[in-house]
């Protein structure tokens, strides 16, 4: 041990340590019982910097210094004297690329938001054009209520297929290829129906059209559920394009449905699923989920709530042991079996008993342009009120005006109800998922999600179906009273669905 240095010579000490050794000294407070002094130990030199710090480690070298000259200052207590082989920490480059990552991620996100809203767009846009086409259907292959609604039921069938093999699919191949399969089918089903085929070919390519549908609106609802930014108001605004593909399409479809060749209709569908097809396959290049979330600087489901022991049973086991999913999807058959059939059939309904024209085609827009507006316009008054009561307003309000259309006879009176019922019906489906996302186990929410959609669309074959077989026998007018009890149906089922937030994390 060196010996004391006297005054304050402190720093003469650290620089002698540091030429001697090849280490930087470091202060070290050390209360001994036999005297007041102060050790001062050198850390060796193959410590790291983080090492250096302050500690009772004793050191071979030592220097002893008087506690009348221990330094005051932390500047003074070590020395701005430079280590060996220690780099200083990048601090300012760490700092700079924060905000360019952050927002690559944000456009990442962006980028993948507006096509998940195109594929729901093109949704809209197969149910929306459903309706003009109707007429031209019976006139064309000469057929009934009872057999023209065999289109809605072959959709359905695809649908409910499209649902539950969602849930499988979606651990076998993930989101990325799901939805270009989804997309895939679509593209195939338009372009036999542009042809112009026999009615039962139509009805096949149907089938496989709501196969397609059922895979893609299962994963893209299932993927912004899984959102933790904003997940509530980006479900309205997706669901918006759904209501705007379903209001521009029965423009076209009408104009289509006076022309011999109506199946021409059917080609600008074929366009935009490849164009759908396309920008899936460019934007998620077949990727499983959590790599799409982590692309766009969100986490996981599995990262964020990791699944607990007892969730590696079988999917099905856990997706039917769950009360909610039931009354969710019974809600979903009733919501959309409504939404399909006043859509479908209303303009058959303004015809043959209001007396309307051609153009009752467009009464059909005003219906899903309502719809498109609910959407969007009245997400202020969902999170003001709450979502499990605004849909018991909601559902109040469409009995009103459906019971208003069923009777009133007259044409710009049905249109405008038409209307309003399109704005309160519009914000019931994009809640429910809001809602779904609070009440059920977030690991399980994207199969959860497929499974209530996917099984709900039975409800867009079933009501029209049941519209039709009523048609054949008492005639059109009965879809109002049928809708009436539909919606009382629908808001009595509502009423069953959890209010709390009873996630199982």
């Amino acid at each position: 041990m060196y010996p004391p240095v006297p005054g304050n010579t402190h720093l003469e000490a650290f620089a002698l340590t540091y030429l001697q050794h090849g280490s930087s000294p470091t202060l070290v407070a050390e209360d001994n019982d036999s005297s007041d002094n102060y050790e001062l130990h050198a850390a060796p030199a193959h410590l790291s910097d983080r090492a250096r710090r302050f500690s009772r480690t004793s050191a071979t070298h030592t220097i002893t210094v008087s506690k009348d000259e221990r330094p005051t200052r932390e500047d003074e207590i070590t020395p701005p004297i430079p280590t060996n082989n220690v780099p200083d920490p990048p601090r300012s480059r760490t700092t700079s690329t924060s905000q360019p990552d952050n927002k690559r991620l944000q456009n990442h996100g962006v980028i993948h938001f507006i096509v998940l809203c195109s594929c729901i767009f093109g949704a809209g846009w197969n149910d929306g054009s459903i309706g003009p086409l109707l007429p031209a259907f019976q006139r064309d292959y000469h057929l009934g209520y009872l057999i023209v609604s065999l289109y809605f039921v072959a959709n359905c069938l695809g649908f409910i297929l499209g649902g539950a093999l969602n849930v499988s699919l979606n651990d076998r191949i993930g989101f990325g290829k799901i939805v270009v399969i989804g997309t895939v089918f679509q593209l195939a089903s338009y372009t036999t129906q542009a042809v112009g085929p026999p009615f039962p070919v139509m009805v096949a390519a149907n089938f496989f059209t709501g196969f397609g549908l059922s895979l893609q609106n299962a994963q893209c609802n299932g993927y912004v559920s899984s959102l933790t930014d904003n997940m509530e108001t980006k479900l309205g605004i997706m669901h918006t394009t759904y209501g705007l593909g379903a209001f521009t399409s029965p423009f076209v479809a009408t104009y289509f449905s006076g022309r011999r060749r109506w199946s021409f209709h059917y080609l600008v569908s074929a366009s935009l699923a490849v164009l759908n097809t396309l920008a899936l396959v460019l934007v998620f290049r077949f990727k499983h989920l959590d790599e799409l979330l982590a692309e766009s600087g969100q986490a996981s489901p599995d990262s964020t709530n990791p699944s607990p022991p007892h969730a590696r049973e079988n999917t099905y086991r856990q997706l039917f042991r769950l009360k909610a999913v039931h009354i969710l999807t019974i809600f979903a058959v009733i919501y959309i079996g409504i939404e399909v059939t006043v859509g479908g059939w209303i303009v058959t309904f303004i015809i043959r008993e209001r007396g309307g024209g051609h153009s009752a085609g467009y009464i059909s827009s005003g219906f899903f342009g309502g719809l498109m507006l609910g959407r969007i316009g009245l997400m202020w008054l969902n999170k003001l009120v709450g979502g499990h009561l605004v849909v018991i307003i909601y559902s109040i309000i469409a009995i009103i005006l459906e019971i208003t259309i069923w009777f009133v006879p007259s044409i710009i009176g049905n249109a405008v109800a038409v209307s309003l019922i399109g704005l309160v019906l519009g914000p019931m489906f994009p809640v429910m998922l809001s809602h779904s996302s609070k009440i059920l186990p977030r690991w399980l929410l994207t199969v959860c999600i497929g499974w209530i959609t996917g099984i709900g669309m039975v409800g867009s074959a079933a009501l029209p179906f049941l519209t039709g077989l009523l048609s054949s026998r008492y005639g059109i007018a009965s879809l109002q009273p049928l809708m009436v009890a539909m919606l009382v149906t629908m808001l009595v089922v509502w009423v069953f669905v959890p209010k709390a937030v009873r996630r199982v994390d």
